[in-house]
């Protein structure tokens, strides 16, 4: 298959977006299930939970760029994209399987180490997984439809995993235990096992043929490409106002509106609402080109969010509008940064000549990390310095001002940052048509 081909086969476009499921269904608990789980179920200090969540992530960091730099290097013999990936699947399997089901004490050792187990081999599944998704197609639009089938199943992959604790209910479970060990299992069995379907249905994509630059002349050209930093400094910033509400979701829940019993279906309603809004966005940024239609999406997540501390004990339906309008919002988040960029890669690949999506979804990764490493790193210890007790009773208040400036106002005030950086973003769909011309010139006469 050609990489200039728009046309993928909707058999092969399931085949890719498979092994999604599974690893969005580590994503929810590792953000937002699994600190208040080691919190309060395990018993460790919300503060110490903070700190080495954050631990994990800058050290995670560090594998970014190796794993990136690697994958575009080194050709295992299923090729650089599938063979990384399918390497990589089963230790990240049993790491997920670990961290999910603690022996009971856990020591922050045990979530120390177990926790760095696991996100390196994330790292070692997504960049390769994510790259190879980049460079199967390079048309501006076939690109969007790529990244909309990956991160719509990485909504329903979160979905599942919003819907767990009801499964273990229904059996009978009481407490997030059993829960976890369920989705420990999943993951354990289908994350290779989904990928060894990918790898047998999808090729490896075609290189340019030219051999990647040393590594400081290679950052030399990252450096230099301006829409891959601005689209960066967005995306960091989008992330980092999506990372708050997401590690302080449960806590809003239970303190803000007085209904532990609703975290659940307020996850469910929030990530149903996302695998809408994916086909949505994607329609309308057919139209209006993909950045301006991630801006009018954050914008609109802004509009609707600065009311959320409007909101108070039992003001349910209220908050259920809330999760409705947002998490429409969530697939523009999801499907259109991803797609764009794919295109800022083809500024690279002009520059430098040769086709390096694995450094460049390396430093993507990182930026993801490090904006969800900084939500439950200062959100935590912050928290634990306004006086919130995670285990207080209804009608406490003790820092409940702050756990609301956190969970809404921040965000509002990131999201505003991010949408001032991308709505006069320099590569439309006119522009990478250039882009590809010259790659294709550039290939044709090597």
């Amino acid at each position: 298959m050609s990489p200039a081909g728009r046309g993928v086969s909707f058999t092969q476009l399931a085949a890719y977006a498979g092994p999604a499921l599974p690893l969005a269904a580590l994503t929810l608990p590792l953000y937002v299930i699994l600190p208040t789980f080691y919190a309060e179920s395990i018993g460790l200090p919300l503060a110490q939970v903070g700190i080495i969540l954050l631990a994990v992530r800058l050290i995670d960091a560090l594998s970014d760029p190796v794993v990136g730099v690697l994958s575009d290097r080194l050709h295992p013999p299923l090729g650089r994209r599938r063979g990384w990936f399918l390497a990589a699947s089963l230790p990240a399997a049993l790491a997920a399987y670990m961290i999910l089901t603690p022996p009971e004490g856990a020591s922050g050792v045990y979530l120390l180490g177990w926790g760095i187990a696991l996100s390196l081999g994330y790292t070692a599944c997504v960049i390769p997984y994510t790259a190879w998704g980049a460079d199967l197609v390079s048309d501006y639009h076939g690109r969007s439809r790529i990244a909309g089938a990956r991160e719509g199943m990485v909504l329903v992959g979160t979905l599942l995993a919003v819907s767990v604790p009801g499964i273990a209910e229904a059996l009978g479970a009481k407490g997030q235990a059993l829960s976890l060990h369920i989705l420990a299992l999943f993951v354990a069995l289908a994350l290779p096992l989904l990928t060894l379907v990918a790898v047998w249905r999808l090729p490896e994509p075609a290189d340019t043929g030219r051999v990647a630059p040393p590594l400081r002349a290679g950052l030399k050209h990252v450096r230099a490409n301006r829409p891959f930093l601005r689209l960066l400094a967005a995306f960091v910033l989008n992330g980092f106002a999506n990372g708050l509400p997401a590690t302080l979701f449960l806590f809003f829940v239970a303190r803000v509106l007085e209904a532990p019993q609703m975290q659940g279906p307020f996850l469910f309603l929030y990530f149903l609402c996302g695998v809408a809004g994916v086909p949505l966005w994607l329609a309308v940024s057919r139209r209006f080109g993909k950045h301006r239609t991630w801006s009018v999406a954050m914008l609109g997540a802004c509009a609707v969010f600065i009311t959320v501390p409007l909101l108070g004990p039992g003001d349910l339906w209220g908050f259920a509008v809330i999760c409705v309008l947002t998490g429409l919002a969530l697939g523009a988040d999801l499907a259109l940064p991803s797609s764009i960029q794919a295109d800022v890669i083809d500024v690279d690949t002009v520059s430098s000549g040769a086709r390096r999506s694995g450094l460049y979804f390396a430093l993507w990764g990182l930026a993801t990390k490090l904006s969800l490493a900084l939500a439950v790193g200062l959100a935590f210890p912050v928290l634990e310095l306004s006086g919130f007790e995670t285990n207080a009773e209804s009608g406490a208040t003790g820092g409940l001002a702050v756990l609301v400036a956190l969970y809404a106002i921040v965000p509002v005030i990131l999201k505003l940052a991010a949408i001032l950086l991308m709505w006069r973003f320099p590569l439309d769909a006119r522009e990478h048509a250039r882009l590809s011309e010259r790659i294709a010139a550039e290939q044709a006469r090597a």
